[in-house]
């Protein structure tokens, strides 16, 4: 337990040596975690802000070879070809009869109707919000939204979502008072993008014990 909040507490001076030993395949690895987060949603749980903000600050640290170009590439193409593979995903298993037959007529139309009303704000959007931004690509393929509108949506939401996170971490980490509290101000950061996924998983919890009472 010591050790554990030890690790907690000194954020980086754990991560640190982390990113040096595996050196320049830190990237590969960054690749990865993005486009597992994004592409495959069994790892909706992967925390890829954070991933994002972290990287980002310890670019700045003198003499340490992350580099804040490749690292907001290696970001952006992950993101990219991960909610791409995620919409093929959909795509084919709105396709397989299996799913067809569990998909009500009306629903499917209601759904439909709304990726064509309102997909590229979802698309954009969505992808802010740990958790949900996993499965929206799917279900935007499942629920046959045109593949250009939604690549381009995604383009926009992959740039802001990568710039917003790789740049502010950048800048932030040249700052004394980040550097002084690094690990404290990380945690805070990753509580605050969990809130979210914690406000759905206890929501469903009361929904269904209510259910269950009744």
């Amino acid at each position: 337990m010591a050790q554990i909040i030890y690790g907690l507490t000194h954020l980086e001076a754990v991560l640190l040596p982390l990113f040096e030993y595996f050196g320049t395949s830190s990237y590969a690895i960054l690749f990865a975690i993005i486009f597992m987060e994004t592409g495959l949603v069994i790892f909706p749980f992967l925390p890829g802000e954070s991933i994002i903000f972290i990287s980002s600050t310890l670019a700045t640290r003198p003499h340490f070879f992350l580099d804040i170009k490749w690292l907001v590439l290696t970001f952006f193409l992950a993101a990219l070809i991960g909610d791409t593979v995620n919409f093929e995903i959909g795509r084919n298993l709105r396709r397989m009869p299996f799913i067809n037959r569990h998909l009500e007529a009306d629903k499917l139309k209601r759904a439909t109707d709304f990726f064509v009303k309102h997909g590229g704000k979802t698309v954009i959007f969505g992808r802010f919000v740990p958790m949900i931004r996993t499965f929206i690509p799917l279900i935007a393929g499942m629920f046959q939204m045109h593949y250009l509108r939604f690549a381009w949506y995604n383009l926009l939401g992959v740039v802001i979502w990568v710039g917003a996170g790789s740049l502010t971490g950048y800048y932030l980490g040249q700052l004394p008072f980040i550097q002084q509290h690094f690990s404290m101000l990380l945690l805070g950061l990753v509580v605050v993008l969990m809130l979210p996924s914690i406000t759905v998983g206890l929501s469903k919890l009361i929904q269904n014990r209510r259910q269950k009472g009744n």
